[in-house]
């Protein structure tokens, strides 16, 4: 059973450059060194072996002296070439991502272990049928409304993190332009929409907050032990609604896109605990939970006249005099 679920979760694919590999790193290998490495049956394994001999001239023998299968000397005029590998979208994204992250890192105590990352990145991008260099020119990653952060206060919140230290930090609140001086016990950083944010205890508040952490004026670390918060109680706090604002009260958007827009948005995933529906006349209805509607209200913005707020009265009631608003300024 162990074997079959194996099977069923490496491509046939992958096991051809496994073959491949096993027999370049150990010159001769036993069937049952291949089925262990494979986690498939000795059917499906001859199988292979005869579809990389008839389809890609593999020159694989076997040799009844070691008992084993090794490569022998070509026959032949075609050569034999593995088809081409490649990244999924999660994988190439990741280490691309990873890749300009190091690339673009300012000098510091990870300063000399930058080029051997990037060396072990570059060889990864180029372990499949491409150069990474080909890779990175002709597959972009771009990252929109990323924000700087002062280094030094990352550091130091990173490190009070993971000792469970307490914070002393002075945060800037854009929204009133005013600033204030809190105690934290950080509970994690989350990276979100091209940001860092620091999910803490706030002392001051008696409650869970998240800070921006572009937005840390100064951050330093105190003697005192963190107080721990149960991860249970942080996701309810902080991601039972919508996006990074939190709050108690959750309420329900009922959203109607456009036939247009529903083409788009079906495929998207704006909460886990979303609810949707196409409706007869091809419109597309999403209901999402939130408990802070501000960056709510500027994603369904974003979609112009092709997304009504059916529910509740209070957004929808927002929503027009944003919507006024925004019309007064162009009159």
């Amino acid at each position: 059973m162990r074997n079959q679920l194996r099977e069923k979760n490496m491509d046939r694919t992958e096991r051809f450059y496994k073959i491949d590999q096993l027999i370049r790193e150990r010159e001769n290998v036993s069937q049952k060194a291949f089925l262990e490495e494979l986690g498939i049956s000795a059917a499906t394994f001859k199988r292979d072996i005869e579809y990389m001999r008839n389809r890609f001239n593999a020159p694989i023998v076997w040799d009844r002296k070691t008992r084993g299968y090794r490569f022998g000397p070509h026959s032949g005029d075609a050569a034999y070439e593995l088809p081409g590998l490649w990244f999924n979208a999660s994988e190439i994204h990741a280490l691309l991502t990873m890749r300009q992250l190091l690339a673009d890192l300012q000098p510091g105590l990870l300063e000399p272990h930058i080029q051997p990352l990037l060396a072990r990145l570059n060889a990864l991008l180029g372990a499949g049928d491409h150069e990474w260099q080909e890779v990175e020119k002709r597959v972009r990653v771009f990252h929109v409304a990323r924000r700087t952060v002062d280094l030094q206060h990352f550091e130091v919140v990173a490190t009070a993190l993971l000792r469970r230290r307490r914070l002393r930090i002075v945060h800037y609140n854009r929204s009133t332009d005013e600033t204030s001086e809190r105690t934290v016990s950080p509970q994690r950083l989350i990276h979100y929409r091209e940001n860092w944010y620091l999910d803490a205890w706030c002392h001051l508040r008696e409650a869970i907050r998240s800070f921006a952490v572009d937005a840390l004026r100064s951050a330093s670390a105190l003697n005192e032990p963190a107080v721990d918060i149960p991860d249970e109680e942080l996701d309810r706090e902080l991601a039972s609604g919508y996006g990074i604002f939190s709050g108690a009260e959750i309420h329900w958007a009922e959203l109607r896109f456009t036939p247009e827009r529903a083409r788009w948005v079906s495929h998207e995933i704006w909460h886990p605990k979303q609810k949707t529906r196409f409706e007869p006349d091809g419109s597309y209805t999403l209901e999402i939970p939130y408990a802070d509607d501000r960056e709510l209200i500027m994603d369904i913005l974003k979609h112009g006249a092709d997304v009504e707020v059916l529910a509740p009265e209070s957004l929808r009631s927002k929503l027009q005099e944003t919507v006024r608003a925004m019309a007064a300024r162009y009159e």
